[in-house]
């Protein structure tokens, strides 16, 4: 039975013009195993077009080609590969190597594609190309090759699968004289070993040592003679696959040995691909810094507000709101003048508190007697500078401004202090921030305890005027942190309400005294702390917490829109990281179109072509997250020092997840942006990618 029939096959090609151009008219021709046959013609004749169809890169035609009894027009997009893999062997005229891969890897290509074990294909090919005299060459770039030492790795690539077929285009058509003999030996050796051999060529020279020669014109067989010359050489030991060394090539390209491909093609782009990478890394990288600044800055503010509450207690404020949430127009003209609570209001609130805690099975009450059982009085008030400390030494007078004044909270202890010695102030008694101490001209804040300052503050009690004028003396320096840049008081509460009366009555105003601006409420632990303050927050939008949790509520809200701000706008960044991806990789496509081509003559699917390309695209991804996540750690560690040494604290705070989420968002923009351009490759016509230049 004969290798190779075709019969009455006809090949159009359509035009711009909507015309046809008839290729191949009529091909009748049959072809065994073991010639060495020259197709000759003029350019345009149809030779390579012939050569396309028998090599199943072109099924568009009608009429029969047959390939051991078995009609190639049946066969499928995967037989055809399996065909090309299994059957086939092409050798072209410009060697059609893949540059950045060494002479092994460019043999063994064909077993990868065949998922052949590292180990069995290296030893195959090594044995081939010491046969073919490449020994020495193999772990050399084509680059490196001179003419002939390149078509003998073509040649050895093509017979590495063992086909029953080789297909060799101009074969010597960029080689020297002397070159060409060499390869014409080697193909006829092929042939004498009993394969199939059909060379494209315009030189008589290489057809005239063929076994046969057919002409072609217009796509039509003009001759077809045999070379009653040739001598096939029987006794020759030229095999060059030898029966022990054939390899299964059932397999597909599996993901690791596309991974292995991918990676020495980025390789080949390392610049490209590491700034292509740097470019993703910075949109990660500021993702990262910026969520890791906000978690830094509002967990700093949250422990700073802990540090100053106390889970056992709720503080309660009014806020500038009414019960439905609605805006409250200022009663006064002043907005620092505390919004102060009435009797009837304080036993408003606590029997509302009392009836959430009933009906959540809570066991602990609060008590509001005269006594304050367990809630507490307090006062603050922003003085705008009106309230002022005058020390007074031998050599001159100092003056301390008063932003805010506050009554002391009953959580607040000696771990408040900044100063070994001191205690909580009382009657006649006073505790400054550092800020406001400084300015009395006492550097060391153990000085201070014990010393006497003169107490001044304008207040609007009830909207009268009143002044405060009394000599107190300091007993502890407070560590306000927080505030610690904010000139700030704390009084005892009671002290300070005699000493509004005592004004009051100085001024001639009967002595009301203080109502409280915070009420302070003792719990019997955080959980009844927390089911408080979610009642608060949810049902009583005209209150609010204290000032401390106040600001950190603030900032964490500051920081949470900043977060999602910066979010959106990494966002933004990324999505244009994917356009660039895209980009590149759709011009590396069209950079690598012949290489494209070249793998599907040797038998690669789309799924392998889609598979190597979206590796590609997912390791950039993993390259991008890694870098960004270096550049973040490093970037991250700088500005934790220079915080430090500015602010005294490094309010980042790099979590793990961030850098997990990271790489996943890195990922996953890359594998997106690879998609289109994976399948374009896939997609592409093995003839029409093997012509591009």
């Amino acid at each position: 039975m004969k290798e190779l029939v075709i019969q009455n096959v006809f090949k159009d090609y359509k035009l711009a013009n909507k015309e046809k151009f008839n290729a191949l008219n009529d091909v009748n021709i049959s072809f065994e195993k073991g010639e060495l046959v020259s197709i000759v013609g003029e350019s345009g004749s149809g030779k390579s077009t012939l050569m396309n169809l028998i090599g199943g890169l072109d099924s568009d035609y009608r009429g029969l080609i047959s390939i051991g009894g078995k009609d190639l027009k049946s066969f499928k997009n995967k037989q055809l590969d399996d065909y090309r893999k299994k059957k086939i062997g092409f050798v072209f005229q410009s060697f059609n190597l893949i540059s950045h891969l060494s002479v092994l890897e460019n043999v063994t290509i064909p077993l990868t594609l065949s998922n052949i074990k590292e180990s069995e294909k290296n030893k195959k090919a090594i044995n081939l190309l010491t046969k073919l005299g490449l020994k020495d060459q193999i772990k050399k770039k084509p680059t490196q090759l001179s003419g002939g030492q390149k078509q003998r790795v073509a040649i050895a690539r093509a017979l590495i699968n063992d086909p029953d077929i080789i297909l060799a285009d101009e074969p010597t058509g960029a080689l020297d004289s002397t070159t060409t003999l060499q390869i014409l030996d080697l193909l006829k050796d092929i042939a004498d070993s009993g394969k199939l051999v059909i060379m494209v060529t315009h030189s008589e020279r290489v057809a005239k040592i063929s076994s046969r020669i057919v002409e072609i014109s217009d796509g039509k067989i003009i001759n077809d003679v045999v070379n009653q010359n040739y001598k096939r050489n029987t006794n020759s030991n030229n095999n060059l696959i030898d029966t022990n060394e054939k390899a299964k090539k059932d397999g597909h390209l599996s993901f690791f040995s596309s991974l292995k491909l991918s990676i020495l093609n980025m390789w080949a782009s390392k610049t490209k691909n590491f700034l292509m990478a740097l470019g993703v890394s910075i949109s990660l990288i500021s993702m990262i810094l910026m969520l890791s600044f906000g978690a830094g800055l509002t967990g700093y503010i949250s422990t700073l507000a802990e540090d100053y509450s106390s889970p056992n207690y709720v503080t309660i404020s009014k806020s500038d709101k009414d019960k439905d949430g609605n805006k409250i127009e200022e009663s006064s003209s002043n907005p620092f003048i505390p919004k102060m609570f009435e009797e009837n209001e304080i036993l408003e609130i606590v029997d509302e508190l009392n009836n959430t805690l009933s009906s959540n099975n809570n066991d602990f009450l609060i008590n509001y007697q005269k006594e304050n059982d367990n809630l507490t009085l307090g006062f603050s008030m922003m003085t705008m500078f009106s309230g002022t400390i005058s020390y007074n030494t031998q050599d001159s007078k100092n003056e301390s401004s008063i932003v805010y004044t506050y009554t002391t909270p009953p959580y607040y202890n000696e771990n408040n202090f900044i100063t070994k010695t001191g205690h909580i102030s009382e009657e006649n008694e006073i505790m400054l921030s550092y800020a406001a101490l400084k300015l009395l001209n006492i550097e060391d804040p153990e000085l201070a305890i014990g010393e006497t300052v003169n107490l001044k503050i304008n207040m609007n009690v009830f909207d009268t005027n009143i002044t405060i004028n009394k000599d107190v003396k300091i007993s502890a320096i407070v560590d306000t942190s927080l505030f610690s840049n904010m000139l700030i008081m704390y009084v005892d509460y009671d002290f300070l309400n005699n000493c509004v009366k005592e004004s009051q009555i100085n001024e001639g105003i009967s002595p009301t005294g203080l109502k409280p601006s915070l009420l302070f409420i003792k719990t019997d632990g955080k959980e009844t702390t927390d089911l408080l303050n979610n009642y608060i927050k949810n049902y009583r939008k005209d209150l609010s917490g204290s000032i401390e949790e106040q600001l950190a509520s603030m900032f964490s809200e500051m920081m949470s829109t900043f977060s999602i701000a910066m979010a959106i706008i990494s966002g933004i960044s990324l999505f244009v990281a994917l356009i660039m991806i895209t980009v590149v990789l759709y011009m590396s496509v069209s950079e690598r179109t012949k290489e494209i081509g070249v793998l599907k003559s040797i038998g690669a699917r789309k799924k392998d072509i889609h598979l190597i390309f979206s590796t590609e695209s997912l390791l950039i991804g993993i390259l991008s997250g890694l870098t960004g996540i270096i550049f973040s750690l490093i970037l991250g560690g700088i500005l934790s020092v220079i915080l430090n040494s500015v602010l005294g604290f490094a309010p980042i705070n790099m979590l793990w997840y961030y850098f997990i989420g990271a790489l996943l968002i890195s990922v996953t923009i890359s594998v997106l942006a690879g998609l289109y351009p994976s399948s374009k490759a896939a997609k592409l016509d093995p003839v029409d990618a093997l012509r591009h230049e």
